[in-house]
């Protein structure tokens, strides 16, 4: 009897380990802004340099009942103002960053800025650069789906950082020059 409690002591204390430690891991995953809950929905972007610039970063994008919230990291990046967009191809093949095409825009209307009149769905808008390279942006919206095959799902997109700042209106990019970095948009798993 007295070994069968030892026994029983021990499996109750490794099964706490086991649950502390899993816990733990959570607890990481959620300060890197990737949640393991089966019911979330995540897709992420790893930026990287476009041509010879320096630019990485990393977009997430996480689905919460009919709200996704993107949060865009960048570093490495010079001081200032830089626009980011969606844009319609997850390729960042080309030396320029070209073959992601141009601003997603499933609802065919002029570019603009978020939120105010008529916008792509790729207009994001402008990531402030601190002196130390890097800089954020999040925005929430319930008008992308991640994972359905929508005309509106972001996955299959990518990132695009751009060199200078998103007036917001020039057509049909807002002017915001070179692209400095890209990253496609994939379903975290």
């Amino acid at each position: 009897m007295k070994k069968n409690l030892s026994f029983g002591i021990k499996a109750a204390l490794l099964l706490l380990i086991g649950i502390s430690a899993l816990t733990g891991c959570e607890r990481m995953e959620q300060q890197a802004g990737i949640l393991s809950t089966p019911s979330a929905k995540q897709a992420i972007a790893t930026i990287s340099p476009v041509g010879e610039n320096s630019a990485t970063g990393m977009a997430v994008f996480t689905q919460d009942s009919d709200q996704i919230t993107l949060t865009i990291e960048v570093q490495n990046v010079s001081p200032g103002i830089h626009g980011v967009h969606i844009h319609e191809y997850g390729d960042c093949s080309s030396p320029d960053g070209k073959s992601a095409g141009g601003h997603w825009n499933p609802t065919d209307v002029e570019h603009g800025k978020w939120g105010e009149g008529e916008f792509h769905l790729g207009d994001i808008g402008n990531i402030t650069v601190g002196e130390d390279g890097t800089g954020s942006i999040e925005l929430t919206t319930d008008l992308w789906e991640i994972d359905t095959g929508s005309d509106i799902d972001v996955v299959g997109k990518s990132i695009i950082l751009h060199a200078d700042a998103d007036d917001f209106v020039s057509q049909p990019s807002g002017n915001a020059g070179a692209r400095i970095g890209c990253g496609v948009i994939v379903l975290a798993e």
